[in-house]
């Protein structure tokens, strides 16, 4: 009898800090950062064309181009594709992401691609790329734009957003921002 109620009293310690009171301090937690939970909309002339954290899908030559996405950038359904890498399926997909890139980036190496060019992330929405998948489109853009390389690749390193105080994850380029940055300067 006294395991029972041992092991009813942690079972309801348990229940009562893991199901309310932690949901109370996550709810708190919000209530200080309220903009967080609009995802970070970029607005321009006062309307909303984006969100800083969701990736969105460029495909003129003229932009910086994001990560593929396994949803097709719908946040309502995000997902990766959750195929192996020596699945069949998937190693299609990258050939014919790889073959696209190669079109579109003429005299690029397929070994110089940056792996995040041509491969899904986790959730399908990443908004960032990596500096070197930025750099590898600096040809493209500056051909389509008729912009100077050299501007254009200071502009990647104005861009590139560094590793959380200078340790967590890589450093990465905000498609969205680099991209409303390019047309800026192509208006001047």
């Amino acid at each position: 009898m006294k395991t029972l109620r041992n092991i009813l009293g942690i079972h309801f310690t348990l229940l009562i800090l893991c199901s309310v009171i932690f949901t109370f301090i996550i709810w708190g937690i919000a209530q200080l950062f309220p903009s967080a939970a609009e995802g970070f909309p970029i607005v321009k002339d006062g309307k909303i064309i984006g969100y800083e954290n969701v990736g969105q899908k460029f495909t003129m030559d003229k932009y910086f181009q994001g990560r593929p996405s396994a949803s097709d950038y719908n946040a309502a359904a995000t997902s990766a594709s959750n195929m192996g890498p020596t699945n069949p399926d998937y190693l299609k997909a990258v050939k014919a992401r790889i073959d696209t890139f190669l079109v579109h980036n003429p005299g690029v190496r397929v070994s110089d691609i940056p792996v995040d060019m041509v491969t899904t992330s986790g959730s399908g929405l990443d908004p960032h790329i990596s500096p070197m998948g930025a750099l590898i489109q600096v040809a493209r853009i500056s051909r389509v734009r008729h912009i100077p390389e050299e501007k254009l690749r200071a502009l990647v390193d104005e861009y590139t957003e560094k590793p959380l105080l200078g340790l967590f994850g890589p450093e990465r380029v905000n498609v969205l921002k680099i991209n409303l940055a390019l047309d800026k300067i192509s208006k001047h």
